[in-house]
């Protein structure tokens, strides 16, 4: 930390001792009026009439079949079932059975503590209070009293039962600003609801919660090395609740605060190419989504942010549109646990495609885009304000994004099943402790026709057995290169690097219009703190004509070292090895497929398949959820320079013995590990 940052947490303590005699008890009375309430208070951020006949049948279908899924106790958090969504425990963790404190001052909770508050990440996400804008939609669409009266009640109970600083829902501020903007959209989709008024407007509990929100993230805003997605969603919060609920004496204060925080702190989290700088790119996706629904809520109260930020919001469009493959999957680079900022539609449908139409809803697509479907979200959102598009941008999809080490080789449409591959070399992670970063220099994902073939394995967790966490987050659980059986990067906790690595590209030839082959080098040196003349260069090379991906790697040292090339196979792929031999072979969307993937002979070949002691062999479909994957680890020790090739062939005949191998993307380890 600067020093800058350390004089700020050591005044927010004092700041905390100081509200400590403000918190609220469970239970308790609070005396006195709402302190700053303005009279004459209404709600003017509603949505035009016309919208809600607009909305596609598709979408409305969807949302509504999910919102009777949840009356019916049908829903998931983060993968684990919570079959109590109709009346629940704000305070149980479905992972660990444990229940967070909730009588108990919240500064004096240690939430990275499973011990103390179970899997913190668990407990939280439902108080986002996601699932009570898809019922607060559904009533929108439907007018259905089923749906507001579960909204009436659960917002009723969990004002009563979170108080002013009393519990875990108070420890991070990220969680209020999220739960800032549902309530807004809460309140605005059952504006036509004959209870609204006495839920919101005329409810003591009620602007008591929305007073403290802002008061809290108006005090106790992250900083320094922690201004990242936390800084974007607590000042979207505060931004969203001034605009749509300036109820206060303060609200034209806070919101003024929370616009000029959100435009420095967009501006800081994104790199010139529209990337997000957290090389994390579920959280690209997070900040974007976020970023849209601040510039549309400030547009609608007449307080437009500054320029420059829509067309920085249509570049990050843009930079999301370009990377995806196919199918519309995204990369699966560093952290990613599926954060929302707004849920209107169904919880279960692909958020990357939610998010690209409602930016097409909002500042326009681009020709070379995927295609969009309209969404609820892509209804609703742009309806407040509309604005014409943003011009002036790419006139083709970006192959290279220089500034966040984000390269793509892949082949044309019309080329046969495509053949998409990311390769890393940029910077390691964003600001000093690099949160959500991995130690993933120089690794490379694989997709045929939107299959993993090459996979980078995902998050699976962030808090509990910290084996997990390492693992996912290690450079043996990437596809690259391992050095004495350390990471490139060190870790110093669950968000925490003490070292970071950072990567060099040396060349970057990626035009399919050149010719057959795209080519990208890269190096770094984070193994130089064990031999300071230690390398890793990494060439890859797509070859359209044969179907072929090369990865050509060269380790330089002083000294003797030995070395772990990791080739990671996604959950539908199995795999034969014969000596440096893998043949490969899956069932996608035109039925089976197969590869060779042909090991460099320099080291000794294993395979290893949903391991625990140590941990090897795992991929997370999603955040809190991890299946066994097949990962191929080649081992061996060099003195001086080793170099070492690997060919993945996309373009061979069906292996006998492995036709008709069944689809296992759906097999899941139910383990006590499992989130």
């Amino acid at each position: 930390m600067s020093a800058a940052e350390v004089t700020h947490r050591v005044a927010d303590r004092g700041r905390q001792e100081v509200w400590a005699r403000r918190r609220v008890a469970p239970g308790s009375a609070v005396r006195g009026a709402v302190p700053g309430l303005l009279s004459g208070r209404t709600f003017d951020a509603t949505l035009p009439a016309a919208v809600r006949e607009a909305v596609s049948p598709r979408a409305r279908q969807a949302l509504l079949s999910a919102a009777d899924r949840l009356l019916d106790g049908q829903y998931d958090v983060l993968g684990c079932p919570r079959p109590d969504i109709a009346d629940p425990d704000w305070f149980h963790d479905p992972v660990t059975a444990r229940r967070a404190p909730q009588d108990v001052l919240a500064f004096r909770v240690d939430h990275r503590d499973e011990s103390v508050t179970g899997n913190v990440k668990s407990v939280w996400e439902l108080s986002r209070h996601h699932h009570l804008t898809v019922l607060a939609a559904a009533w929108w669409l439907t007018g259905d009293d089923r749906y507001s009266d579960v909204v009436a009640r659960q917002l009723r109970s969990w004002w009563s039962a979170n108080p002013f600083l009393s519990g875990v829902h108070w420890t991070s501020g990220i969680e209020l600003g999220v739960r800032l903007t549902s309530w807004v959209w809460v309140r605005r989709l059952l504006d036509e609801w004959p209870g609204v008024t006495d839920l919101f407007d005329e409810n003591e509990d009620a602007l008591r919660q929305l007073r403290w929100h802002q008061e809290y993230l108006a005090a106790f805003r992250s900083r320094g090395s922690s201004a990242n997605n936390h800084v974007i969603a607590e000042a979207v919060g505060r931004l969203v609740a001034a605009c749509a609920f300036p109820w206060f004496r303060e609200s034209e204060r806070w919101r003024v605060q929370a616009a000029a925080e959100l435009e420095t702190h967009l501006v800081a989290n994104t790199f010139p190419s529209g990337a997000n700088r957290e090389q994390a790119t579920d959280y690209h996706r997070f900040v974007t989504e976020l970023g849209l629904l601040a510039l549309v809520e400030a547009d609608r109260a007449g307080h437009p942010l500054r320029p420059g930020i829509r067309r920085l919001l249509a570049s990050s469009l843009d930079v999301a549109a370009s990377i995806v493959d196919c199918t519309g999957r995204p990369p699966r680079q560093g952290d990613g646990d599926e954060g929302r900022g707004l849920v209107v539609d169904d919880p279960q449908a692909e958020p990357w495609a939610q998010l690209l139409g409602l930016g097409a809803a909002v500042v326009g697509p681009l020709s070379w885009w995927p295609a969009t479907h309209p969404s609820v979200a892509s209804m609703v959102v742009p309806a407040l304000a509309p604005a014409p598009g943003v011009t002036a941008r790419l006139a083709v999809a970006p192959r290279a994004l220089a500034d966040a080490g984000m390269y793509l080789l892949r082949t044309p449409p019309g080329d046969g099943p495509e053949i998409w591959c990311r390769c890393d070399g940029g910077p390691h992670g964003f600001l000093s402790i690099a949160a959500h970063a991995h130690a993933d220099a120089l690794s490379v994902e694989v997709r045929c026709d939107g299959v993993d073939v090459l996979a980078d394995p995902g998050t699976f967790c962030y808090h509990g057995d910290l084996r997990w966490r390492s693992y996912f987050r290690s450079t043996l659980g990437h596809n690259t290169i391992e050095v004495d059986g350390v990471s490139q990067s060190v870790e110093g906790g669950p968000f925490l690097w003490s070292t970071r690595t950072d990567s060099a590209v040396d060349r970057a030839d990626l035009s399919e219009v050149a010719g057959r082959l795209q080519r990208w080098s890269g190096h770094h040196g984070g193994y130089a703190r064990l031999d300071p003349a230690l390398r890793h260069d990494r060439t890859v090379t797509l070859d359209r004509t044969p179907r072929t991906v090369c990865v050509e790697d060269t380790l330089t040292g002083s000294t003797r070292h030995t070395a772990r090339l990791a080739w990671h196979l996604g959950p539908q792929v199995e795999v034969v090895l014969r000596d440096a031999t893998a043949e490969l072979s899956w069932v996608g969307r035109s039925g089976a497929a197969t590869a060779r993937l042909v090991l460099p002979a320099e080291l000794e070949w294993t395979v290893h398949r949903g391991e625990t002691d140590p941990v090897l062999g795992w991929y997370s479909p999603r955040f809190g959820e991890r299946v066994p994957s097949t990962t191929l680890v080649g081992s061996g020790a060099w003195t001086g320079v080793l170099h070492l090739r690997t060919l993945l062939d996309l373009d061979v005949a069906a292996v006998p013995e492995l036709a008709g191998v069944a689809l296992r993307a759906g097999r899941h380890d139910h383990g006590a590990e499992e989130r």
